[in-house]
């Protein structure tokens, strides 16, 4: 969307959905930087955007690329 970042995870079971939030929470705290994450049975919900502007900076696009990365 205009103003964050959206993406989809898709795993095959729980354990691996619920092993990536524990992996993407890790690198959010260490970026001190807050995705909101939604879990579901093999799948996981990210919403990346800076809330105190409402919108998007450098800093989304990087934890973003570092969630991908934890894969």
């Amino acid at each position: 969307e205009d103003r964050k970042l959206l993406k989809t995870y898709r795993f095959p079971d729980w354990v691996q959905a619920q092993e990536f939030v524990v992996a993407a929470g890790a690198i959010a705290e260490a970026e001190n930087h807050h995705p909101d994450l939604l879990l579901a049975w093999g799948r996981v919900g990210a919403e990346i955007f800076t809330h105190r502007i409402n919108g998007l900076t450098e800093s989304d696009f990087i934890l973003a690329a570092k969630a991908d990365q934890a894969l």
